[in-house]
């Protein structure tokens, strides 16, 4: 295929969903500073980034690293144009979220039953029925809403997931009333074709390309090659996380997200607009990874870091 070829399949812009504050550093083992934090989240809207989940209000007891969601919610510099979403597990969370400001939630199941049971301690059903009041309230606060479905593409208790079992998982979290559903690679192990047919099911079951985000972590090398993949079935929003921190804490073999530099390097060199800098999210990401004495996994801030 010819690169114009290639191109004319290829979207002129997308969205990145800025995962790095809440995804990047909930699983960390070392305490980060609330003002690092809020520090980071700065730093990632100056360079660009219109969409930035900043934080999760869940029990502390279970993400420790992020007891200070209300903290930083509150202090972040607010730019205009920025969306600034957070992850909640339950009404009570909702309730801390709206005290917080917070104008967008997001919403998390899982495609598969043994990784519902150990993240949410509840069945898929069971955690579908358990945002269902969540979701309907955001929608009657006028909030947005975002679904995460996790494991769409393999799960490390049972193995290759049914791309049909993900379509109905995610038919039913969207009919929640979800603005935007993102597909999440939680352990890494997807590869393009997997991820095309996936997307192409979704699609056949009447979704628009539009309304679906891709969450890729890079396990395997695959990451902006799925990416890649996913844009070429009509996807135009991305998440990924500064300088390629995170993981999943309740799924030890998810290594860490694709790089937001990673992403965008690769966007510029495909003529695809981001409206980020890719030299201010590195710098952003470097910056608090030396702060707080955390390495980098991202391939492009360590490139550009080492110039």
């Amino acid at each position: 295929m010819s690169t114009s070829n290639l191109r004319k399949r290829l979207p002129a812009e997308i969205t990145i969903v800025e995962v790095g504050p809440r995804d990047g550093l909930q699983n960390q083992s070392q305490e980060v500073p609330s003002e690092l934090k809020i520090e980071f989240v700065n730093a990632l809207s100056l360079a660009g980034l219109k969409v930035i989940e900043v934080t999760s209000f869940v029990d502390p007891k279970w993400v420790p690293q992020l007891a200070d969601a209300e903290l930083v919610m509150k202090q972040i510099d607010r730019a205009d144009g920025v969306r600034y979403p957070v992850l909640v597990p339950n009404e009570k969370g909702l309730d801390r979220a709206i005290e917080a400001g917070a104008q967008e939630i997001s919403i998390f199941a899982s495609a598969t039953e043994t990784f519902s049971q150990k993240n949410l301690n509840r069945s898929r059903d069971e955690a579908i029925e358990m945002f269902r009041p969540v979701a309907k309230r955001a929608k009657e606060e006028s909030l947005r809403v975002r679904g995460y479905l996790s494991m769409v593409l393999g799960d490390p208790w049972e193995g290759e997931v049914d791309v049909v079992h993900v379509a109905d998982a995610s038919e039913r979290l969207m009919d929640l009333g979800c603005d935007e559903l993102s597909l999440g690679d939680t352990i890494g192990v997807g590869t393009g074709g997997k991820v095309q047919e996936l997307i192409g099911t979704i699609i056949d079951r009447g979704f628009a390309a539009e309304v679906l985000a891709v969450h890729f972590h890079d396990t395997y090398g695959q990451g902006l090659a799925n990416v890649l993949a996913a844009l070429e079935m009509g996807v135009t929003i991305v998440d990924s996380s500064a300088g390629g921190l995170g993981g999943c804490p309740f799924a030890k073999s998810a290594t860490g997200n694709l790089a937001t530099e990673d992403l965008v390097w690769m966007c510029d060199g495909l003529g695809i607009a981001t409206g980020v800098d890719v030299q201010a999210v590195a710098s952003a990401s470097t910056s608090l990874c030396r702060k707080a004495n955390i390495p980098v996994p991202g391939r492009v801030a360590r490139a550009l870091e080492n110039g």
